[in-house]
């Protein structure tokens, strides 16, 4: 009975530990099985799981990551899958930007297309008197101011009225003179003496040739002719019709020859003249229309031409004098008025487009291009002459591209944020 039980125990032991030796057989098969393949089957899990993560962003601010859908933090929008805009090829520096993001931020759109432009030029402007009609008044001999018929500054005188009457013993001299050469004349009239009355004529010729140049009239003249006595005193008329805007006369006064008395201006038609800035001269041209407007008569205008642009510029204000030639026959305007001129110039029809469409940062001119499905691609190009509210477009974009016209800055700063953050990925 004991033998039977020893042998039992004994069968027991050996088979317990033929099944533990088993188990670490099949416990180091699996482990060197596990060794060998390590490096290929978790590497390949890894990328699996790796590729299923998705991470989130805010369209707004592309700079918040998320791994989780929601809202962004910052500003509450919904954050959108960031490989979902990797999915779409776009040009370089091109951003993708919602609806709802469009609506919120407020964009809005314009197209490329010819217009006519009419560029405006408006500058200040200052009334001035017609060079060319101002007048001196002046005596070509001596004497002393008899009577005095315009006695102030100011007064309006028509043509052929009278200014002042004058003395001189040397007018006198020559109107005896001339009477006693028409004596002459008459006297040897169809006397045989033929070089004495050819002389009497010269005489008398070379007399009232004298009166003339002392800017006495032929009026006068036949008077004394008729009266057959010299005047005392000469009477001095206005060659013009115009006001006395100077006076160096006075009754009893002593006047040389050549001495300016009155000064008398025509302003029935005057100069206008207006500051151009530099860049603007290309524009401008003789013979062009302009309107002169003045802030104290609204809705009044004023329409003349360019006759003139002076050939230098004025180093304090960058601009050059342009004259503007306008009637004045009511005589509104007075010299020194300062109003505005206004100048518009037809450019014809040029490829434009809106003003608020172009980023200007200097050196680059930009322009944001709807390429559809929420893409804008930034797009550098050369402009011509600003008209207006419109761009001339040179270069860069075609006619009838759809353009950003309104947000376009806040559009150019998430494309600038976007790619500084992509060169920081590649990094």
């Amino acid at each position: 009975m004991k033998i039977k039980t020893l042998l039992i125990i004994s069968i027991s032991i050996i088979l317990a530990f033929f099944v533990i030796s088993c188990q670490k057989e099949e416990k180091s098969k699996n482990i060197s099985e596990h060794q060998g393949h390590q490096h290929a089957i978790p590497s390949e899990k890894n990328k699996k799981e790796e590729s299923k993560k998705t991470l989130y962003h805010c369209p707004m601010h592309p700079n918040y990551i998320s791994d989780k859908p929601g809202e962004c933090p910052i500003c509450g929008m919904t954050l959108v899958p960031v490989e979902e805009e990797h999915k779409k090829e776009m040009p370089e520096g091109a951003i993708e930007i919602s609806p709802e993001k469009q609506q919120l931020i407020g964009v809005k759109f314009g197209s490329v297309e010819f217009r006519n432009l009419t560029k405006r030029i408006r500058t200040v402007a200052r009334v001035t008197y017609d060079e060319r009609r101002l007048t001196y008044i002046n005596t070509k001999f001596p004497g002393w101011v008899e009577d005095l018929y315009v006695d102030f500054t100011g007064k309006l005188i028509k043509k052929g009225e009278p200014l002042f009457s004058i003395y001189s013993p040397e007018l006198v001299s020559a109107q005896e003179e001339y009477l006693l050469a028409l004596k002459a004349k008459d006297y040897f009239k169809g006397k045989a003496y033929s070089e004495v009355t050819q002389g009497a004529e010269t005489l008398l010729e070379s007399s009232k040739r004298r009166l003339l140049y002392w800017d006495i009239k032929e009026e006068q003249i036949r008077e004394l002719e008729r009266t057959g006595k010299p005047f005392k005193t000469l009477i001095f008329y206005s060659p013009i019709t115009g006001y006395v805007i100077e006076k160096n006369i006075l009754k009893g006064k002593y006047v040389m020859p050549g001495e300016n008395l009155y000064q008398i201006a025509d302003i029935s038609n005057i100069w206008v003249l207006a500051d151009i800035y530099e860049h603007e001269l290309p524009l401008i041209s003789i013979g062009q229309s302009a309107t002169f407007e003045l802030s104290y008569l609204p809705g009044e205008k004023f329409y003349g031409k360019i006759t003139f642009i002076y050939p230098y510029l004025k180093n304090e204000t960058r601009t050059v004098k342009v004259r503007i030639e306008l009637p004045n026959r009511d005589f509104k305007l007075k010299p020194e008025m300062f109003g505005n001129i206004v100048i518009d110039i037809d450019l014809g029809r040029r490829l434009t487009v809106p003003e608020d469409a172009v980023i200007d940062s200097g050196e680059r001119k930009i322009v944001f291009i709807d390429k559809g499905e929420g893409i804008f691609e930034p797009r550098e190009v050369k402009l011509g002459i600003k008209a207006g509210d419109f761009y001339e477009i040179i270069d860069g974009i075609s006619e009838g591209e759809r353009i950003v016209t309104s947000a376009n800055f806040l559009i150019d700063s998430e494309s600038k944020l976007k790619s500084a953050i992509k060169k920081v990925h590649e990094h």
